[in-house]
């Protein structure tokens, strides 16, 4: 059995200046911790494979496509490939997501 613990796993370098932990990383999958400070946000960027998120912590602002929503912790947020997405913390305090994406990515996500 193999534990991760976010605390243990240094933050990789991103195009968002966010932290970014990756907890995972297989042949089939990737799963990646994410946390965006009060204020901070992603840059729209375009992945190539299907994302799912899930609001660990927090609350903040997910654009997908033409859509827009506020989430809230415990929301799930389906995210297809190849569509631009974006997220914006507007709120005081700590939003951390899980972010999923299947299959791994074989190309790199493009930010736009």
């Amino acid at each position: 059995m193999k534990v991760v613990e976010v605390s243990h796993v240094e933050s990789s370098p991103n195009p968002h200046g966010v932290d970014a932990r990756k907890l995972y990383d297989t042949e089939n999958a990737v799963a990646v911790h994410m946390t965006i400070k009060p204020g901070e946000s992603l840059k729209k960027h375009v992945t190539p494979v299907d994302v799912f998120f899930y609001v660990l912590e927090g609350e903040g602002v997910v654009e997908i496509g033409d859509e827009k929503e506020t989430v809230k912790k415990d929301s799930l947020i389906d995210s297809p490939a190849k569509i631009p997405h974006t997220w914006y913390n507007e709120g005081d305090a700590d939003l951390r997501i899980l972010i999923v994406k299947v299959p791994r990515p074989q190309k790199s996500t493009r930010v736009i």
